[in-house]
Protein backbone atom coordinates (compact mmCIF):
# COMPACT_ATOMS: atom_id res chain seq x y z
CA UNK A 1 0.00 0.00 0.00
CA UNK A 2 1.12 3.26 -1.25
CA UNK A 3 2.60 5.82 1.96
CA UNK A 4 1.24 9.24 2.65
CA UNK A 5 2.59 11.92 0.20
CA UNK A 6 5.54 14.48 1.86
CA UNK A 7 4.30 17.40 3.59
CA UNK A 8 5.23 20.55 3.69
CA UNK A 9 4.76 23.52 6.28
CA UNK A 10 5.83 27.33 6.13
CA UNK A 11 9.66 25.97 5.80
CA UNK A 12 8.81 25.61 2.49
CA UNK A 13 8.30 29.41 2.00
CA UNK A 14 11.00 30.75 3.84
CA UNK A 15 13.31 28.67 1.44
CA UNK A 16 11.00 29.80 -2.04
CA UNK A 17 12.43 33.35 -0.39
CA UNK A 18 16.27 31.87 -1.19
CA UNK A 19 15.35 30.57 -4.50
CA UNK A 20 13.82 33.53 -5.53
CA UNK A 21 17.05 35.38 -4.60
CA UNK A 22 19.01 33.24 -6.04
CA UNK A 23 17.03 33.11 -9.38
CA UNK A 24 16.61 36.56 -10.98
CA UNK A 25 17.11 35.06 -14.61
CA UNK A 26 15.76 32.32 -15.98
CA UNK A 27 18.91 30.42 -16.13
CA UNK A 28 20.06 31.68 -12.37
CA UNK A 29 16.45 29.58 -11.70
CA UNK A 30 17.11 26.69 -14.19
CA UNK A 31 20.78 26.10 -11.90
CA UNK A 32 18.95 26.91 -8.54
CA UNK A 33 16.71 23.95 -9.47
CA UNK A 34 19.31 21.29 -10.67
CA UNK A 35 21.38 21.99 -7.70
CA UNK A 36 18.65 21.26 -5.14
CA UNK A 37 17.82 18.05 -7.13
CA UNK A 38 21.20 17.04 -7.34
CA UNK A 39 21.20 16.95 -3.62
CA UNK A 40 18.15 14.64 -3.83
CA UNK A 41 20.21 12.50 -6.39
CA UNK A 42 19.36 13.23 -9.68
CA UNK A 43 21.60 13.37 -12.15
CA UNK A 44 22.07 15.43 -15.27
CA UNK A 45 22.39 14.02 -18.87
CA UNK A 46 23.35 15.25 -22.31
CA UNK A 47 20.97 15.75 -25.14
CA UNK A 48 24.08 15.05 -27.16
CA UNK A 49 24.66 11.80 -25.30
CA UNK A 50 23.31 8.15 -25.44
CA UNK A 51 20.65 7.70 -22.72
CA UNK A 52 20.33 4.13 -20.90
CA UNK A 53 17.36 2.93 -19.24
CA UNK A 54 18.88 3.39 -15.92
CA UNK A 55 16.92 3.92 -12.45
CA UNK A 56 16.68 7.35 -10.43
CA UNK A 57 16.77 10.62 -10.99
CA UNK A 58 17.55 12.49 -14.00
CA UNK A 59 17.67 16.13 -15.57
CA UNK A 60 18.19 17.82 -18.85
CA UNK A 61 18.92 21.36 -18.99
CA UNK A 62 18.27 23.79 -22.43
CA UNK A 63 19.17 27.23 -21.57
CA UNK A 64 16.26 28.54 -19.48
CA UNK A 65 14.64 25.39 -19.17
CA UNK A 66 14.93 21.81 -17.37
CA UNK A 67 13.04 19.07 -17.47
CA UNK A 68 13.56 16.52 -14.30
CA UNK A 69 12.18 12.69 -14.41
CA UNK A 70 12.58 10.60 -11.75
CA UNK A 71 12.36 6.35 -12.74
CA UNK A 72 11.31 4.32 -10.14
CA UNK A 73 12.83 0.28 -9.65
CA UNK A 74 10.43 -2.02 -12.15
CA UNK A 75 8.97 1.00 -14.55
CA UNK A 76 7.96 -0.63 -17.51
CA UNK A 77 8.58 1.21 -20.72
CA UNK A 78 4.76 1.72 -21.24
CA UNK A 79 4.46 3.36 -17.65
CA UNK A 80 2.54 6.64 -17.86
CA UNK A 81 4.31 10.20 -16.89
CA UNK A 82 2.67 12.29 -14.00
CA UNK A 83 4.29 15.92 -15.33
CA UNK A 84 4.02 19.05 -13.47
CA UNK A 85 4.60 22.25 -15.85
CA UNK A 86 5.65 25.50 -14.97
CA UNK A 87 8.22 28.39 -16.74
CA UNK A 88 11.10 30.28 -15.77
CA UNK A 89 11.04 33.78 -16.96
CA UNK A 90 8.94 36.38 -15.81
CA UNK A 91 7.92 40.17 -17.46
CA UNK A 92 10.87 42.05 -17.42
CA UNK A 93 13.09 45.03 -19.18
CA UNK A 94 16.27 42.62 -21.39
CA UNK A 95 19.58 44.81 -22.64
CA UNK A 96 19.70 45.21 -26.31
CA UNK A 97 22.39 43.77 -28.43
CA UNK A 98 24.08 47.30 -28.15
CA UNK A 99 23.21 48.42 -24.72
CA UNK A 100 25.65 51.49 -24.19
CA UNK A 101 23.44 55.08 -24.41
CA UNK A 102 23.02 57.86 -22.77
CA UNK A 103 22.18 61.89 -23.34
CA UNK A 104 22.26 65.22 -21.31
CA UNK A 105 25.23 63.87 -18.99
CA UNK A 106 23.04 60.43 -18.15
CA UNK A 107 24.48 57.34 -18.99
CA UNK A 108 21.64 54.69 -19.80
CA UNK A 109 21.37 51.07 -20.70
CA UNK A 110 19.11 50.63 -24.00
CA UNK A 111 16.62 47.99 -23.24
CA UNK A 112 13.59 46.01 -24.43
CA UNK A 113 10.41 45.29 -22.83
CA UNK A 114 10.11 41.44 -22.60
CA UNK A 115 6.70 40.10 -21.96
CA UNK A 116 3.72 42.28 -20.83
CA UNK A 117 5.04 44.17 -17.72
CA UNK A 118 2.91 46.30 -15.56
CA UNK A 119 5.61 49.44 -16.47
CA UNK A 120 4.72 51.72 -13.88
CA UNK A 121 6.20 48.85 -11.17
CA UNK A 122 10.03 49.84 -12.55
CA UNK A 123 9.66 52.85 -12.47
CA UNK A 124 12.08 54.94 -9.35
CA UNK A 125 13.13 50.99 -8.16
CA UNK A 126 16.34 49.67 -7.30
CA UNK A 127 17.59 47.22 -10.03
CA UNK A 128 20.22 45.11 -10.38
CA UNK A 129 21.19 43.08 -13.45
CA UNK A 130 21.58 39.06 -14.41
CA UNK A 131 22.11 36.70 -16.73
CA UNK A 132 24.54 34.58 -18.82
CA UNK A 133 27.33 35.60 -20.93
CA UNK A 134 28.45 33.54 -23.98
CA UNK A 135 31.87 32.95 -24.54
CA UNK A 136 33.63 32.83 -28.12
CA UNK A 137 34.33 28.81 -26.91
CA UNK A 138 30.65 28.32 -26.85
CA UNK A 139 30.59 27.99 -22.93
CA UNK A 140 27.84 30.39 -21.00
CA UNK A 141 29.08 32.09 -17.52
CA UNK A 142 26.32 33.15 -15.42
CA UNK A 143 26.06 36.80 -13.45
CA UNK A 144 24.48 38.57 -11.13
CA UNK A 145 24.87 42.21 -10.37
CA UNK A 146 22.45 42.05 -7.00
CA UNK A 147 22.84 45.53 -6.29
CA UNK A 148 21.74 48.80 -6.99
CA UNK A 149 23.43 49.77 -10.19
CA UNK A 150 20.35 50.92 -12.32
CA UNK A 151 17.37 53.08 -12.10
CA UNK A 152 14.26 54.20 -14.33
CA UNK A 153 13.35 57.56 -13.27
CA UNK A 154 9.55 58.59 -13.10
CA UNK A 155 9.27 62.41 -14.31
CA UNK A 156 8.67 64.94 -11.76
CA UNK A 157 4.85 65.41 -11.32
CA UNK A 158 5.87 69.09 -11.58
CA UNK A 159 6.96 68.70 -15.34
CA UNK A 160 3.32 66.52 -16.06
CA UNK A 161 0.24 67.66 -13.76
CA UNK A 162 -1.90 65.00 -15.08
CA UNK A 163 0.45 62.20 -13.94
CA UNK A 164 -1.98 60.92 -10.83
CA UNK A 165 -4.56 61.06 -13.47
CA UNK A 166 -3.44 58.53 -15.89
CA UNK A 167 0.14 57.57 -15.98
CA UNK A 168 0.99 57.13 -19.99
CA UNK A 169 4.52 55.09 -20.68
CA UNK A 170 6.27 55.32 -24.10
CA UNK A 171 8.20 51.88 -23.83
CA UNK A 172 10.91 53.38 -26.47
CA UNK A 173 11.36 56.81 -24.61
CA UNK A 174 10.69 56.15 -20.86
CA UNK A 175 11.70 52.61 -19.65
CA UNK A 176 15.68 53.66 -20.68
CA UNK A 177 17.50 52.95 -17.14
CA UNK A 178 20.16 54.89 -16.23
CA UNK A 179 23.40 53.88 -14.33
CA UNK A 180 25.51 56.43 -14.17
CA UNK A 181 27.05 60.01 -15.56
CA UNK A 182 28.93 61.19 -18.57
CA UNK A 183 29.21 62.74 -21.38
CA UNK A 184 30.88 60.19 -23.64
CA UNK A 185 29.05 57.16 -24.45
CA UNK A 186 31.75 54.08 -24.85
CA UNK A 187 30.70 51.06 -26.78
CA UNK A 188 31.71 48.02 -24.85
CA UNK A 189 31.49 49.54 -21.52
CA UNK A 190 28.34 47.50 -19.98
CA UNK A 191 29.69 44.11 -21.14
CA UNK A 192 33.15 44.89 -19.88
CA UNK A 193 31.57 45.65 -16.59
CA UNK A 194 29.99 42.27 -16.33
CA UNK A 195 32.91 40.77 -17.62
CA UNK A 196 34.86 41.60 -14.94
CA UNK A 197 32.08 40.95 -12.57
CA UNK A 198 32.04 37.14 -13.38
CA UNK A 199 35.72 36.89 -13.45
CA UNK A 200 36.11 37.35 -17.30
CA UNK A 201 38.18 38.55 -20.27
CA UNK A 202 35.34 41.17 -22.03
CA UNK A 203 37.64 39.97 -24.92
CA UNK A 204 36.07 36.82 -24.55
CA UNK A 205 32.51 37.34 -24.39
CA UNK A 206 30.85 37.23 -27.46
CA UNK A 207 27.06 37.30 -26.89
CA UNK A 208 24.74 37.98 -23.93
CA UNK A 209 21.42 37.14 -22.32
CA UNK A 210 20.59 39.65 -19.98
CA UNK A 211 17.79 41.27 -18.06
CA UNK A 212 16.98 43.65 -15.14
CA UNK A 213 15.86 42.61 -11.55
CA UNK A 214 14.62 44.09 -8.28
CA UNK A 215 16.93 44.32 -5.61
CA UNK A 216 14.70 44.91 -2.67
CA UNK A 217 14.55 41.15 -1.17
CA UNK A 218 11.22 38.97 -0.82
CA UNK A 219 9.69 39.81 2.53
CA UNK A 220 6.68 38.39 4.89
CA UNK A 221 3.92 41.15 4.90
CA UNK A 222 0.98 41.80 7.29
CA UNK A 223 0.12 41.93 10.87
CA UNK A 224 0.36 38.29 11.35
CA UNK A 225 2.88 37.43 8.25
CA UNK A 226 0.56 35.99 6.44
CA UNK A 227 1.87 37.47 2.65
CA UNK A 228 4.50 37.36 1.04
CA UNK A 229 5.68 40.24 -1.17
CA UNK A 230 8.27 38.82 -3.83
CA UNK A 231 9.57 39.54 -7.25
CA UNK A 232 9.04 36.92 -9.97
CA UNK A 233 6.00 34.70 -8.25
CA UNK A 234 5.36 34.25 -11.62
CA UNK A 235 6.39 31.75 -12.01
CA UNK A 236 9.42 31.02 -9.62
CA UNK A 237 6.74 30.10 -7.24
CA UNK A 238 5.38 26.76 -9.46
CA UNK A 239 9.19 25.95 -10.27
CA UNK A 240 10.24 25.80 -6.81
CA UNK A 241 6.89 24.08 -5.41
CA UNK A 242 7.42 21.25 -8.37
CA UNK A 243 11.41 20.79 -7.59
CA UNK A 244 10.50 20.36 -4.12
CA UNK A 245 7.42 17.92 -4.95
CA UNK A 246 9.45 15.97 -7.56
CA UNK A 247 12.53 15.73 -5.23
CA UNK A 248 10.80 14.42 -2.04
CA UNK A 249 9.13 11.93 -4.37
CA UNK A 250 12.31 10.59 -5.85
CA UNK A 251 13.70 10.36 -1.93
CA UNK A 252 10.30 8.78 0.07
CA UNK A 253 11.66 5.29 -0.38
CA UNK A 254 8.08 4.06 -1.62
CA UNK A 255 8.34 4.78 -4.92
CA UNK A 256 5.83 6.40 -7.41
CA UNK A 257 3.57 4.32 -8.98
CA UNK A 258 3.84 6.68 -12.51
CA UNK A 259 7.62 8.52 -13.62
CA UNK A 260 7.07 11.94 -11.94
CA UNK A 261 8.29 14.27 -13.94
CA UNK A 262 9.26 17.95 -13.63
CA UNK A 263 9.21 20.56 -16.89
CA UNK A 264 10.00 24.22 -16.20
CA UNK A 265 10.09 26.20 -19.32
CA UNK A 266 11.73 29.36 -20.62
CA UNK A 267 9.62 32.01 -22.91
CA UNK A 268 5.98 31.51 -21.78
CA UNK A 269 5.53 34.91 -21.56
CA UNK A 270 5.71 35.81 -25.05
CA UNK A 271 3.99 33.11 -26.35
CA UNK A 272 6.24 29.51 -25.81
CA UNK A 273 7.41 29.25 -29.62
CA UNK A 274 10.75 29.16 -29.30
CA UNK A 275 13.29 25.71 -28.49
CA UNK A 276 13.30 26.21 -24.83
CA UNK A 277 10.00 27.15 -24.56
CA UNK A 278 6.43 24.59 -24.23
CA UNK A 279 6.01 25.32 -27.78
CA UNK A 280 9.03 23.65 -28.74
CA UNK A 281 9.58 19.46 -28.75
CA UNK A 282 11.98 19.51 -25.87
CA UNK A 283 9.58 18.06 -23.68
CA UNK A 284 7.79 15.29 -26.04
CA UNK A 285 11.43 14.48 -27.31
CA UNK A 286 12.73 13.84 -22.84
CA UNK A 287 10.00 12.20 -22.74
CA UNK A 288 10.25 9.78 -26.05
CA UNK A 289 13.97 8.97 -25.25
CA UNK A 290 12.90 7.76 -21.90
CA UNK A 291 10.76 5.53 -23.18
CA UNK A 292 13.37 4.40 -25.87
CA UNK A 293 15.86 4.47 -23.46
CA UNK A 294 14.02 1.72 -21.09
CA UNK A 295 13.67 -0.91 -24.30
CA UNK A 296 10.39 0.49 -25.20
CA UNK A 297 8.68 0.70 -29.16
CA UNK A 298 6.45 3.07 -30.44
CA UNK A 299 3.35 1.44 -29.18
CA UNK A 300 4.95 1.83 -25.59
CA UNK A 301 5.43 5.23 -26.23
CA UNK A 302 1.75 5.72 -27.29
CA UNK A 303 0.54 3.60 -24.58
CA UNK A 304 2.58 5.98 -22.10
CA UNK A 305 1.37 8.77 -23.07
CA UNK A 306 -2.36 7.67 -23.27
CA UNK A 307 -2.10 7.34 -19.93
CA UNK A 308 -0.13 10.49 -19.32
CA UNK A 309 -1.62 13.30 -16.85
CA UNK A 310 -0.05 17.42 -16.51
CA UNK A 311 -0.72 19.97 -14.15
CA UNK A 312 0.13 23.15 -15.52
CA UNK A 313 1.00 25.11 -12.61
CA UNK A 314 1.07 28.80 -13.24
CA UNK A 315 -0.09 31.95 -11.00
CA UNK A 316 -3.88 33.01 -11.13
CA UNK A 317 -5.70 36.24 -9.71
CA UNK A 318 -7.07 36.45 -6.25
CA UNK A 319 -9.93 39.15 -5.82
CA UNK A 320 -8.31 41.98 -5.54
CA UNK A 321 -10.25 44.20 -2.87
CA UNK A 322 -9.80 47.83 -4.40
CA UNK A 323 -11.23 46.34 -7.88
CA UNK A 324 -13.55 43.18 -7.51
CA UNK A 325 -15.82 44.15 -10.21
CA UNK A 326 -13.23 43.08 -12.24
CA UNK A 327 -13.95 39.31 -11.12
CA UNK A 328 -16.28 36.80 -11.31
CA UNK A 329 -18.79 36.99 -9.12
CA UNK A 330 -19.46 33.40 -7.75
CA UNK A 331 -15.65 32.30 -8.05
CA UNK A 332 -13.35 34.75 -5.41
CA UNK A 333 -10.42 32.80 -5.03
CA UNK A 334 -8.56 34.10 -1.92
CA UNK A 335 -4.72 34.31 -0.42
CA UNK A 336 -4.11 30.95 2.05
CA UNK A 337 -7.21 29.34 0.66
CA UNK A 338 -5.05 26.42 -1.30
CA UNK A 339 -4.38 26.60 -5.02
CA UNK A 340 -6.55 27.16 -7.74
CA UNK A 341 -8.23 24.80 -10.43
CA UNK A 342 -8.04 27.36 -13.38
CA UNK A 343 -10.91 26.83 -15.91
CA UNK A 344 -11.98 28.39 -19.04
CA UNK A 345 -14.19 26.43 -21.63
CA UNK A 346 -12.71 28.50 -24.65
CA UNK A 347 -9.42 26.37 -23.72
CA UNK A 348 -7.35 29.16 -22.64
CA UNK A 349 -7.20 26.84 -19.65
CA UNK A 350 -6.83 23.00 -20.15
CA UNK A 351 -8.58 21.86 -17.58
CA UNK A 352 -12.06 19.10 -18.04
CA UNK A 353 -14.55 17.80 -15.35
CA UNK A 354 -12.01 14.84 -15.54
CA UNK A 355 -9.05 16.60 -14.49
CA UNK A 356 -10.98 18.67 -11.95
CA UNK A 357 -11.20 15.20 -10.42
CA UNK A 358 -8.00 14.13 -11.13
CA UNK A 359 -6.94 17.82 -8.94
CA UNK A 360 -9.14 16.98 -6.65
CA UNK A 361 -8.27 13.83 -5.34
CA UNK A 362 -4.45 14.58 -5.13
CA UNK A 363 -5.48 17.80 -2.72
CA UNK A 364 -7.27 15.38 -0.63
CA UNK A 365 -4.64 12.92 -0.51
CA UNK A 366 -2.53 15.81 0.75
CA UNK A 367 -5.10 17.36 3.15
CA UNK A 368 -4.81 20.58 1.27
CA UNK A 369 -7.91 23.07 0.53
CA UNK A 370 -8.40 24.14 -2.88
CA UNK A 371 -10.08 26.64 -5.14
CA UNK A 372 -11.54 27.31 -8.49
CA UNK A 373 -10.76 30.39 -10.51
CA UNK A 374 -13.18 31.61 -13.60
CA UNK A 375 -12.29 35.19 -15.46
CA UNK A 376 -15.18 37.72 -15.69
CA UNK A 377 -17.21 37.24 -18.51
CA UNK A 378 -16.60 40.44 -19.56
CA UNK A 379 -12.75 40.67 -19.85
CA UNK A 380 -10.28 38.53 -21.71
CA UNK A 381 -8.74 35.31 -20.16
CA UNK A 382 -4.92 34.81 -19.92
CA UNK A 383 -3.61 31.54 -20.52
CA UNK A 384 -0.87 29.08 -20.08
CA UNK A 385 1.17 26.45 -20.94
CA UNK A 386 -1.51 24.20 -20.27
CA UNK A 387 -3.41 24.50 -23.70
CA UNK A 388 -0.23 23.99 -25.70
CA UNK A 389 1.42 21.07 -23.63
CA UNK A 390 -2.22 19.15 -23.95
CA UNK A 391 -2.86 20.44 -28.13
CA UNK A 392 0.86 19.52 -28.79
CA UNK A 393 1.79 16.27 -27.28
CA UNK A 394 -1.66 14.57 -26.97
CA UNK A 395 -1.45 14.62 -22.87
CA UNK A 396 -4.27 15.32 -20.26
CA UNK A 397 -3.19 19.11 -19.20
CA UNK A 398 -5.06 20.19 -16.00
CA UNK A 399 -4.38 23.92 -15.27
CA UNK A 400 -3.69 25.19 -11.27
CA UNK A 401 -1.65 27.63 -9.46
CA UNK A 402 -1.75 30.10 -6.75
CA UNK A 403 -3.97 33.31 -5.99
CA UNK A 404 -1.66 36.51 -6.09
CA UNK A 405 -2.18 40.26 -6.73
CA UNK A 406 0.22 42.67 -8.74
CA UNK A 407 0.86 39.97 -11.62
CA UNK A 408 3.26 40.99 -13.63
CA UNK A 409 4.28 43.48 -11.06
CA UNK A 410 7.92 44.19 -10.31
CA UNK A 411 7.29 42.99 -6.99
CA UNK A 412 4.23 40.51 -6.61
CA UNK A 413 2.02 39.48 -3.85
CA UNK A 414 1.01 35.99 -2.47
CA UNK A 415 -0.36 34.28 0.94
CA UNK A 416 2.45 32.82 2.62
CA UNK A 417 0.68 29.58 3.60
CA UNK A 418 0.09 28.56 -0.43
CA UNK A 419 3.59 28.17 -1.74
CA UNK A 420 3.53 25.34 0.48
CA UNK A 421 0.22 24.54 0.19
CA UNK A 422 0.83 23.80 -3.66
CA UNK A 423 3.86 22.43 -3.03
CA UNK A 424 1.88 19.53 -0.90
CA UNK A 425 -0.79 18.96 -3.49
CA UNK A 426 2.26 18.55 -6.10
CA UNK A 427 3.74 15.78 -4.40
CA UNK A 428 0.58 14.28 -3.59
CA UNK A 429 0.15 13.84 -7.57
CA UNK A 430 3.56 13.03 -8.57
CA UNK A 431 3.33 10.51 -5.91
Amino acid sequence: MSSSPPRFDRGHTDDLMTFLTASPSPYHAVATAAERLEKAGFRQVEETAAWDGTTGGKYVIRGGAIVAWYVPEGAAPHTPFRIVGAHTDSPNLRVKPRPDSGAHGWRQVAVEIYGGPLLNSWLDRDLGLAGRLSLRDGSHRLVNVDRPLLRVPQLAIHLDRQANEGLKLDRQRHMQPIWGLGDDVREGDLIRFLADEAGLDAEDVAGWDLMVHSVEAPAYLGRDRELLAAPRLDNLLSVHAATAALAAVATAGDPPAHLPVMAAFDHEENGSESDTGAQGPLLGTVLERSVYARGGTYEDRARAFAGTICLSSDVGHAVHPNYAERHDPTHHPRPNGGPILKVNVNQRYATDGGGRAVFAAACEEAGVPWQTFVSNNDLPCGTTIGPITAARHGIRTVDIGVACLSMHSARELCGADDPYLLAGSLAAFLK
